[in-house]
């Protein structure tokens, strides 16, 4: 098939696979032009997850940097507190759509598990997350609330014992259970039609953004600031200003230990084109051009690709990237805590950490909206564990 982002994308998978993904494709298509499937969709974001989130104005963080006006997209105010939910959701009731009646998924800081468990445990589908058994360790929190909402919980114990590697390993398992299950993929990574569909389920997101900051400001914000692993909470918040040439968009991933050293998952700053996960995208490489392993504090940020549209939007210059190391956001971690009493997911630090840089740097008429994209409860015992080994 074409490649649906320039050069990026497309279906890299088995003959078997493309078959059932094609299934998936054809049932999307007729699922998003059908209005008693959006309207089901919409009742349950409005009823169950509780949108519209706030756009919310970080008054005490804009006095401080003395810079741009500084707004949060909240999206850990949705039901389970994270943006996950707008789109498992969406996949849920097309698994239902087509007759699935199991679930197979794949997690890394658990907060796609957690949001694929809730949605599963409403609509009674079996299901099943697989999880690097490194990220089971440091997110055991989540690890709980999945098996409290019924979910299987599979550690993945091959390779780095991380994000890439339940990926593989739940991508490899869907093979075997193509009839009655259906994978909830969680990012906009992925064989086509994954990215796109993704995105139609978080568009929600940006779509909110801009009426909110329409009726607040009267005007379009000048930055978006989002943090990006495989990327669905930015091209959430992205998708609806992609056309509003004004609006710079900004995504932020991991740096880690710093990109002087092999500890990163800076993908958009180091990687290169190749294929992984059944796209065409950028990925962290090695010499010999092999996907190498990839760090972070950051269980949802530590992936090594990186969804292809992200990788169109850069090669275009639509967007920009940049990196934050842990220490940066923790930093930024507490600072959100003790300036405006919102502990932030640790993913979504290292978009404050960045926007934070920024926001001095600018006019006091100037907006910046950063996505909020989780709560922080889940990485509190890996800031603790930070704090007192630095």
């Amino acid at each position: 098939m074409e490649l649906e982002f320039g050069k990026f994308g497309g279906q890299f998978v088995p003959p078997q696979v493309k078959e059932a993904l094609d299934e998936v494709a054809e049932a999307f298509e007729e699922a998003k032009n059908d209005p008693s499937f959006i309207e089901e969709y919409k009742y349950y974001l409005k009823n169950y997850v509780g949108r519209p989130s706030p756009l919310y104005f970080a008054e005490n963080l804009t006095k401080k940097y003395d810079g741009a006006k500084i707004y949060l997209k909240r999206e850990d105010l949705n039901h389970m507190g994270a943006h996950k939910i707008n789109n498992t959701i969406g996949q849920i009731l097309l698994a239902k759509r087509m007759g699935k009646k199991k679930i197979i998924a794949e997690t890394g800081a658990g907060q796609h598990g957690v949001a694929t468990a809730t949605a599963a445990a409403m609509f009674d589908m079996e299901c099943e997350v697989f999880q690097g058994q490194v990220d089971m360790n440091r997110q055991q929190l989540n690890v709980f609330r999945m098996e409290l909402l019924g979910a299987k919980v599979t550690p993945v114990t091959s390779g780095t014992k991380t994000l890439s590697d339940a990926v593989d390993v739940a991508i490899g398992e869907w093979i075997g259970r193509l009839d009655d299950t259906f994978y909830l993929l969680g990012s906009v990574v992925g064989p086509h039609p994954y990215p796109q569909m993704v995105r139609f389920f978080q568009k929600i997101i940006g779509e909110e953004a801009k009426k909110q900051i329409m009726e607040v400001e009267n005007s379009l914000p000048d930055y978006l600031v989002a943090c990006v692993g495989g990327g669905s909470n930015a091209i959430g918040l992205f998708a609806d200003f992609m056309p509003e040439k004004d609006v710079k968009m900004i995504g932020v991933e991991a740096a880690g230990k710093g990109l002087n050293t092999k500890m990163h998952a800076a993908t958009m700053t180091t990687g290169k084109e190749t294929v992984i996960h059944g796209m065409n995208t950028k990925a962290v490489v090695d010499d010999e051009g092999n996907i190498s392993p990839v760090y972070s504090i950051s269980a949802g940020l530590d992936y090594p690709g990186v969804g292809p549209e992200h990788a169109y939007l850069q090669e275009t210059k639509r967007a920009d990237y940049y990196a934050v190391t842990d220490q940066e956001a923790v930093d930024a971690f507490l600072e959100l805590s003790k300036e405006e009493g919102i502990i932030p997911a640790i993913e979504s630090s290292h978009a404050i950490a960045y926007a934070t840089k920024l926001a001095p740097t600018l006019n006091k008429d100037q907006i910046i909206i950063i996505n909020v994209s989780g709560r922080g409860d889940k990485d509190t015992d890996s800031i603790m564990s930070y704090i007192k080994d630095n």
